[in-house]
């Protein structure tokens, strides 16, 4: 269910005094571990964490694939995730024969993109964590995936991503808001990313963040946009370049599709959409729905698209797929302001100072 649909939205006003409970007891549970009653474990090797404090759509996956990208060539790099909406339980790592329903969309997504990188699933990453390393003992540096509430684990490095259009400083605790986590929490963090940005972010703009959050002496704050690549075929991976006249298909089942919508707005003559919830594990008569609405278009120049992370759900069709022109769209995140390179100084001084002094 989309809470953030506009008919919804009265609905979750009503949920304020549950706000309450669930920001009471997150309050509480983040206090037993500042005061070491609930004990984090740290591990000997470097461990990035990648998170937020809301729920969904802020960009996570672009982020961690973003890392993997920058680290990998030079060393072992791991990848950790909770593998949602899996059909397994427990710990799994990435193989040959690997799908979605075995360790969720977005690590299958991993694995189809880096299948040298080490990907792997487990509720609880404390656990997971050093079964990882017994299946890959040559990793030299382990990204969390989505783990900033995972406070069992002391990760060297956290991250948080916010979304420019629902800056966690303007949130509220679930389920009358996003938040999942307080909003006092980003002090844990050593880096915050702002995504989802416009492409032209005013300078003005963005000094008017920086003091809505004010970050604290240690803290990094960046910047990121969203960039799309030429879609590709889900079957033969032949490119297709967007243009003013191909009308659109879009499905999709992702926390917030608010920014590929606009870009398709812009792109492309017309796109029609069919919606599904995060996660969507997608049915027989699912495909049926989109072939049906697909031919009810009425032009020649048309296309379904799908997003990456739905592609890994969507491929168990098979060579039904190969009858049609359904393409996926990559993404990948931008850093504004010519920032890159400090964000990437960041993560190496945090790499080598780990291993100088460990």
């Amino acid at each position: 269910m989309n809470f953030n649909a506009p008919l919804l939205r009265p609905f979750r006003i009503l949920l304020f005094p549950f706000s309450l409970l669930y920001g009471a007891a997150i309050w509480i549970r983040n206090r037993l571990y500042d005061k070491g009653i609930l004990r984090s474990t740290g591990f000997n090797l470097p461990i990035i964490c990648i998170g937020n404090l809301s729920v969904g759509g802020t960009g996570k996956s672009p982020m961690v694939e973003w890392l993997v990208k920058y680290l990998h060539k030079d060393m072992k790099v791991a990848v950790l995730s909770r593998g949602y909406k899996r059909r397994t339980k427990g710990y799994a790592l990435a193989g040959e024969n690997t799908t979605a329903l075995d360790i969720g969309d977005e690590p299958m997504q991993f694995h189809n993109k880096f299948p040298d990188v080490s990907i792997a699933v487990g509720e609880e990453r404390i656990v997971a964590i050093p079964q990882l390393l017994h299946d890959r003992p040559e990793t030299k540096v382990v990204i969390l995936d989505d783990a900033f509430q995972h406070r069992a684990i002391r990760a060297g490095l956290n991250i948080i991503l916010t979304n420019y259009d629902n800056l966690f400083t303007r949130d509220w605790a679930l389920p009358t808001g996003d938040l999942r986590d307080e909003r006092g929490s980003y002090k844990r963090a050593h880096v915050i990313v702002v995504t989802k940005c416009p492409q032209l972010l005013p300078e003005e703009e963005k000094l008017a963040i920086k003091n809505e959050i004010k970050p604290l002496p240690h803290q990094q704050l960046f910047f990121t946009t969203i960039r799309y690549g030429l879609p590709y075929h889900i079957i033969t991976k032949q490119e297709l370049a967007l243009h003013t006249g191909t009308e659109v298909l879009l499905v999709s089942g992702i926390a917030n599709p608010l920014p590929l919508k606009k870009y398709l707005q812009d792109a492309t003559k017309a796109y029609y959409e069919i919606l599904y919830s995060d996660h969507h594990i997608f049915s027989i008569d699912d495909w049926n729905d989109i072939v049906k609405r697909f031919k009810s278009i009425q032009t020649q120049n048309k296309i379904i698209l799908t997003t990456e992370k739905d592609a890994v759900r969507l491929i168990k069709f098979g060579q039904t797929l190969q009858d049609y022109p359904i393409y996926v769209i990559p993404i990948e995140i931008q850093f504004l302001f010519n920032e890159g390179h400090q964000f990437t100084d960041i993560i190496s001084k945090f790499i080598t100072e780990f291993s100088i002094t460990n």
